[in-house]
């Protein structure tokens, strides 16, 4: 049965979903870098990688929040390891090679990417530590 509190976590996950997908961050430039480098699927690819990505992540917050003294050391490894692989990828980004006339195939490697970039973004690791374990716990308190 759908009631009041129901309809109040529904409405916000719903907002934070949005907020999410739509806010400017590394994924979304590698979505768009893909999608202009390959193909509308290419950058679909990327963009579903958090229904793939999201749950090490969830896992991964509640055990930093279940021992919250290691939470900073935790999020400045995952923060540098982001950024060092970020900047990896601008620069194979920015890097133009001559042009070539003929065709090859290249195989774009996008799941691949957008599952090692929304790993390594502090982003979801933020959001969960802050605003989504809260209400998680709140809600299956609500439940139980």
């Amino acid at each position: 049965m759908i009631g009041p509190a129901s309809l109040t976590y529904l409405s916000m996950g719903a907002a934070f979903g949005l907020t999410a997908g739509i806010s400017p961050g590394p994924l979304l430039a590698l979505v768009i870098t893909e999608t202009l480098k390959h193909n509308r699927r290419e950058g679909f690819k990327v963009a579903v990688t958090p229904l793939l990505t999201d749950l090490p992540v969830i896992l991964t917050t509640w055990y930093v929040l279940s021992r919250l003294s290691v939470f900073n050391t935790l999020l400045a490894i995952i923060s540098f390891s982001g950024g060092i692989y970020f900047a990896y990828l601008g620069g194979k980004t920015i890097r133009t090679s001559g042009m070539e006339k003929t065709l090859s195939v290249i195989r774009p490697a996008s799941l691949k990417k957008g599952i090692t970039a929304n790993l390594l973004n502090p982003n979801p690791y933020i959001f969960w530590l802050t605003a989504g374990m809260p209400v998680v716990c709140s809600i299956s308190s609500f439940f139980i």
